[in-house]
């Protein structure tokens, strides 16, 4: 008791101290003459929460939840302690070869309702969850011991060995709020490292920027899934640090910024949800509103930032903004048409960049931006391009400091536009050499990632979508050969079947749905209307046993809904928008009562960025279903899916009937 008490992280109150006091009697009774190690309230880091047990006994792993008092077994349970096995089974670098059994204690349950039968695993060695009462808990622990043969597990090689987490971005940003360092939460490797040191130097830049009373500007880029996102959270909760809290500024913080409204929403709800929680266990008097707006200060859209902009004329109270994104944000046109349409100002000539930062450089002593550049995944019109940001700095603010990734030059769009709204296409190395040029201009290595941290069980994953969406077969299937034994992909015609696959593949909380293109308008005789609004509050953090939730299959998200948020397993449909024609794909749009080719280049980047965003969201493995088609039903003709269906199938991904 004194050692749980002086090690817990949170405040032990009676409550849990009763429950220590139950769980070790129960355990003393369960365990005596048995030779292994016991952990109580182990912490499993990804998901900030800790197990409260973890046994190793000969060849096996058991992982125990204790439920005191409780006389039923609940699913929500039961996925809880599988979770946390297959936690173990995928980031903790010594388990992931041993068998690991989930043990769900309901310690008033009658005998007669605890699960008698043998123990069965799944392939990787992770058993299905066991459900047992106190009194039959050493039952189940001699039953399993019978069951598994091996090696005895060396309990002290076992705990020394490195936690390698990749969370998911809502996972990381819970983890991050409640004050758990980007260290604890992810991968450790020597390949992952740079997503800490990229943290830390824009730490250091920060520090530097207020010391000597300067603004900077950094662009932090990265391959798709190196964890920008993640970089940018990580760096917001630092901001909140004392010694970035001048008392003559009132105190300081940062924001994280974004475009994407689903994540946005996503994740500020989910804060809320896990914070409100919190508090509510510490017993304390808070309304889930007061919660959500803290949450706010920390997370926002970009759009409202800009209208408080527009509101009023002083700097805005933070000097450290993170925009994700950032090559996303809106051109002259775009922001000049909002402003007319929607803010009823006539001759707004600013770039929503230039704007921005200008915004910024409202403060008198010194301000940070920080730019987090992808590329690659552009789906909306308006997009300005990195160059813009660039462009701005150059030409209107050029006492600010700028520090760029060296691969900047490989992300986003580098098309300028300038504030007479001529738009002019400058060759990448034009400007480059500009930049190079620059006085204040620093490039820094540690600004990329380049490792994918997305999927942990594919991290080529995005190069087998750029091959297969490059039309390049033999490249696609040399990556498909290479990612197959963790990542499964698998097509078919069957929605059906698709549905069963993705519910069979998941386990514990695994979270799955149906994707699809915001183009794909002739899926509607499959129940799915991609012109049915989704709320991704609802899709992304519901549990199964809501029917907006993404588990129930039913509510589609497309590209702009999903952009920059992940699922385990997807269900990726693929209508007749994009459609393989030998060596070229054929880009279309559907109007009124028929399909029309969509002629327009940059159109065409977007619908092909869209199916980028939809193969690429899924962790675990994913299922593409290509329908049939139907003879009668000229919308819907065979020849627009079958030479798709063809393709795929020639890369080698494995037809599910």
């Amino acid at each position: 008791m004194g050692c749980l008490t002086e090690n817990s992280d949170f405040s032990v109150i009676a409550e849990q101290k009763n429950a220590w006091r139950d769980e070790i009697a129960i355990l003393r009774a369960a365990l005596c003459g048995l030779n292994g190690r016991l952990y109580l309230e182990f912490t499993i880091p990804r998901m900030g929460h800790r197990a409260d047990a973890v046994l190793l006994i000969g060849p096996a792993l058991f992982v125990l939840e204790f439920k005191l008092g409780e006389t039923k077994f609940h699913r929500a349970s039961r996925d809880q302690v599988w979770d946390y096995a297959l936690d173990l089974k995928n980031f903790h670098a010594a388990s992931h070869a041993l068998p690991i059994v989930p043990i769900l204690i309901a310690t008033e349950v009658p005998d007669a309702e605890v699960e008698t039968g043998p123990i069965s695993a799944d392939p990787d060695r992770v058993y299905r969850p066991v459900s047992v009462n106190s009194h039959l808990l050493r039952r189940l622990l001699d039953a399993a011991l019978a069951a598994i043969s091996g090696p005895e597990i060396n309990a002290a090689e076992w705990a020394a060995a490195p936690y390698q987490p990749t969370p998911t971005i809502i996972e990381a940003a819970r983890a991050l709020y409640a004050h758990h360092s980007v260290e604890n939460i992810t991968r450790s490797d020597a390949e992952a490292t740079n997503l800490t040191v990229t943290s830390e130097r824009i730490l250091e830049i920060v520090h530097s920027t207020r010391r000597d009373r300067r603004k900077a500007i950094c662009f932090v880029t990265g391959v798709p899934g190196a964890g920008k996102t993640l970089v940018g959270l990580n760096v917001s909760t630092r901001k909140l640090e004392p010694q970035l809290a001048p008392q003559e500024n009132g105190g300081e913080h940062a924001v994280f910024i974004s475009g994407n409204g689903p994540l946005v929403a996503v994740l500020t709800e989910a804060l809320t949800r896990d914070e409100f929680s919190r508090r509510q266990q510490k017993h304390e008097s808070v309304r889930k509103g007061h919660v959500q707006n803290e949450v706010k200060a920390f997370i926002q859209n970009v759009h409202h930032f800009r209208d408080e902009g527009l509101r009023h004329a002083g700097p805005p109270s933070e000097h450290v903004v993170i925009f994700d994104e950032a090559q996303r944000a809106w051109n002259l046109n775009k922001t000049a048409n909002f402003m007319r349409r929607k803010k009823n100002i006539a001759d707004f000539q600013k770039s929503e960049p230039e704007f921005l930062i200008s915004c910024m450089d409202r403060h008198r002593d010194w301000a940070t931006i920080v730019c987090l550049v992808g590329g690659g995944q552009e789906i909306n019109t308006g997009e300005a391009g990195i160059g813009i940001w660039l462009e701005a700095i150059m030409e209107h603010f050029p006492d600010w400091n700028m520090h760029l990734s060296p691969h900047l030059n490989q992300y986003g769009s580098f098309i300028s536009e300038h504030a007479s709204g001529i738009a002019t296409q400058k060759s990448s190395q034009a400007l480059w050499e500009k930049i190079r040029a620059y006085a204040h201009a620093r490039f820094d290595p540690d600004l990329h990632l380049g490792v994918s941290l997305r999927s942990f069980r594919a991290e080529k994953l995005s190069a087998f979508v750029d091959a297969l969406l490059d039309l390049n077969r033999h490249a696609a299937g040399g990556a498909w050969n290479a990612i197959a034994p963790r990542y499964p992909i698998c097509i078919t015609r069957n929605l059906a079947s698709a549905k069963a696959w993705l519910r069979q593949k998941a386990r514990g909380n695994d979270r799955f749905g149906m994707l699809a293109s915001s183009k794909a308008e002739r899926l509607k005789p499959f129940a799915i209307d991609i012109r049915v609004d989704v709320n991704p509050v609802q899709w992304f953090l519901n549990q199964r046993d809501h029917i907006r939730s993404s588990y129930y299959l039913e509510d589609v998200a497309t590209e702009f809904d999903i952009q920059g948020l992940e699922l385990d397993w997807a269900c990726v449909t693929w209508d007749g928008d994009l459609r393989c024609q030998g060596d070229h794909w054929s880009h279309h749009d559907f109007r009124g009562k028929q399909w029309t080719q969509v002629k327009i280049v940059e159109n065409q980047k977007y619908l092909l960025n869209a199916y980028r965003v939809l193969l690429t969201r899924a962790r675990q493995g994913m299922v593409i279903f290509v329908p049939a088609g139907n003879e009668d039903d000229p919308t819907r003709t065979p020849a627009f899916y079958d030479s798709t269906f063809t393709y795929l199938r020639s890369i080698g991904l494995p037809v599910l009937n």
